[in-house]
C-alpha cells in the first residue's frame, strides 16, 4: 500500500526524546501537525522571519524517507537536520517572539538527540527528492468534479475565463479589464470566493515614498469536497518557494490532489500553480525585489461568493476604492520635463524624466499601451530600472491567461485611477462635434 502524504515527511524513525523509539513516527507526526498549525498563523509576525522557508526546505529534503533504515541515511538525516538549524539559526534575529521558530527549534533539539546526530558536522544545501508516482502525475481515478472543464463540459459548452493582474507600482487590471493606478499600502483583500483566498502586501519603495509595490503575497485554497486539503501558499520578497507551507506541492491526501499542483518555473522568479479543480492558473513571479500576480479564473468562480451582500469588496472585482486610486492626468501635469518625480532617482545616480523612461520602456514594450504607459509611471515614481520588467512580464502574462486576444492591449491612457474610458483626445473631440452640430443647425436655418 503505498504512503500516505501524513507520513511522507521525515524518517519515521524519529521520536521525541523521553517517549522512546516506538512512539517516534507518531511524536513527529504532531511536531509537524503543530508546526503547520502554528505556521498558519505566521503572517501576524514579523515579514523577515523566515521560519517558513527554513521548514519548507527541510521536509522537501527528507519527505519519502522515512522507509530508509541504512547507516547511509541516518547521516543524510543528521545532515539535513543540521541544515535546518543553521538555517533557523540564521533568521533567529526576526524570530524571538514567533511561536513556529521556536517549535522548529526544540524540535530539532529533540531530533538529533533522538538519532545520536553531532550539531557539529557537514551541511548542505536542501535538496529535493524525486517525487513518488502519486505526486508528480494525475491520478487516473480522480473524481471528474475535481477537474473543472471536464465537470463544466457536462452542462454547457466552454466556461467563460476571467483575468486579473496587480504588478508594479502598483498597477491592477481587474477581471472587467478595468487599469488602474493604486496608492494602497498594506494588506489588500485581492481575491476573495467559496474556492480561494489572495491577499496582497504592498510596502513603500524607498523610505516615506508614496510609492508602493506588493512586497507579500498569500493565496489559501479552501478545502473542497474529495478533490484537495486546504492548502496555504506565501511568497515574500526573496522568497518564492516552489511549494506550499507544509511544504508539500499538491493538494494533499484526497483522490484529486493532483488537480491543485505547483509547477516551478524558474527558480526564485517563476512559479504557476494549477487548480484544475476550480479551471484556475495562477502566476506569481519576483521582479527585482518585488512580486507579480497574475490569474485566469472562470466567471462562475470569481462570482462564488455565499456573502451576496459582500460580495465582491475585493480587488481583483471592483478595482482599488476612489481614495486610493492615482489619476495618471494630474501625475503627468506635475512630473517637470526635466526630472523625475521626488521619489527616485535610477540606480546610476540620474534621475529618469519623462523622455528617458519613455525610451527604456520602449525597448521591452514597443507599443505603447497602458502597460507601456505603467512602465514610464513607475520609472519616474521609483527610478528603479526593474519596473520595466515588471510590467514586460505582466504583459506575456496577459497574453498567455487572457481568453480574448482582442483585450490584450488596452489604450484607455487616462483611465490610471479613473477606470473609464477617455481617449486622450476625448474632449477636443467633443468640441468639434459640438462645434459641427451647431454649423449644421445655422446652415440649415439659413436655407
Amino acid at each position: 500500500m503505498k504512503p500516505t502524504r501524513a507520513r511522507v515527511v521525515v524518517k519515521a524513525r524519529a521520536g521525541w526524546m523521553g517517549m522512546g523509539r516506538g512512539a517516534g513516527p507518531k511524536a513527529l507526526g504532531l511536531f509537524k501537525i503543530l508546526t503547520v498549525f502554528l505556521c498558519t498563523f505566521h503572517t501576524a509576525f514579523s515579514s523577515s522571519c523566515k521560519i517558513l522557508k527554513c521548514n519548507s526546505e527541510f521536509w522537501s529534503t527528507t519527505s519519502n524517507s522515512h522507509h530508509h533504515t541504512g547507516a547511509e541515511d541516518s547521516v543524510e538525516f543528521c545532515t539535513a537536520l543540521r541544515t535546518y538549524a543553521h538555517c533557523t539559526r540564521r533568521t533567529a534575529r526576526y524570530c524571538r517572539g514567533d511561536l513556529a521558530y521556536h517549535s522548529a527549534v526544540h524540535g530539532i533539539d529533540d531530533l538529533m538527540s533522538q538519532h545520536n546526530c553531532s550539531k557539529d558536522g557537514p551541511t548542505s544545501q536542501p535538496r529535493v527528492r524525486t517525487p513518488p508516482p502519486w505526486d508528480s502525475q494525475e491520478r487516473s481515478d480522480s473524481p471528474e468534479i475535481c477537474h473543472y472543464e471536464k465537470n463544466f463540459h457536462r452542462h454547457s459548452a466552454t466556461p467563460n475565463y476571467t483575468h486579473c493582474g496587480l504588478f508594479g507600482d502598483p498597477h491592477l487590471r481587474t477581471f472587467t479589464d478595468t487599469f488602474q493606478t493604486c496608492k494602497i499600502q498594506g494588506a489588500w483583500p485581492l481575491i476573495d470566493n467559496n474556492y480561494l483566498n489572495v491577499q496582497v502586501t504592498n510596502t513603500p519603495v524607498h523610505p516615506g515614498s508614496t510609492a508602493t509595490a506588493t512586497s507579500k503575497i498569500t493565496i489559501i485554497f479552501k478545502n473542497f469536497q474529495e478533490c484537495v486539503d486546504q492548502k496555504v501558499y506565501q511568497a515574500e520578497m526573496d522568497e518564492l518557494p516552489a511549494a506550499f507551507v507544509d511544504g508539500s506541492k499538491n493538494g494533499g491526501d484526497k483522490s484529486g490532489a493532483n488537480s491543485l499542483k505547483i509547477i516551478e518555473k524558474v527558480s526564485g522568479q517563476h512559479i504557476e500553480i494549477q487548480a484544475k479543480y476550480i479551471g484556475t492558473t495562477i502566476v506569481v513571479r519576483q521582479v527585482g525585489r518585488y512580486l507579480t500576480f497574475a490569474v485566469r479564473m472562470p466567471e462562475e468562480v470569481v462570482n462564488a461568493v455565499e456573502d451576496k451582500e459582500n460580495q465582491g469588496l475585493y480587488l481583483c472585482l471592483q478595482g482599488c476604492p476612489q481614495n486610493q486610486q492615482i489619476d495618471f492626468r494630474t501625475f503627468h501635469s506635475q512630473t517637470p520635463e526635466t526630472g523625475s518625480r521626488r521619489h527616485g532617482t535610477g540606480s546610476n545616480g540620474s534621475s529618469f524624466t519623462p523622455q528617458m523612461a519613455g525610451a527604456k520602456c520602449k525597448e521591452k514594450l514597443p507599443v505603447e499601451d497602458l502597460y507601456f504607459q505603467s512602465c514610464v509611471f513607475d520609472l519616474l515614481t521609483t527610478g528603479d530600472v526593474n519596473f520595466t520588467l515588471a510590467a514586460y512580464y505582466a504583459f506575456e502574462d496577459v497574453k498567455v491567461l487572457h481568453s480574448n486576444k482582442d483585450k490584450l492591449h488596452l489604450y484607455e491612457r487616462t483611465t490610471f485611477g479613473s477606470g473609464t474610458a477617455a481617449p486622450q483626445s476625448g474632449l477636443g473631440m467633443a468640441m468639434f462635434f459640438v462645434a459641427f452640430v451647431y454649423l449644421f443647425q445655422c446652415c440649415t436655418v439659413l436655407l
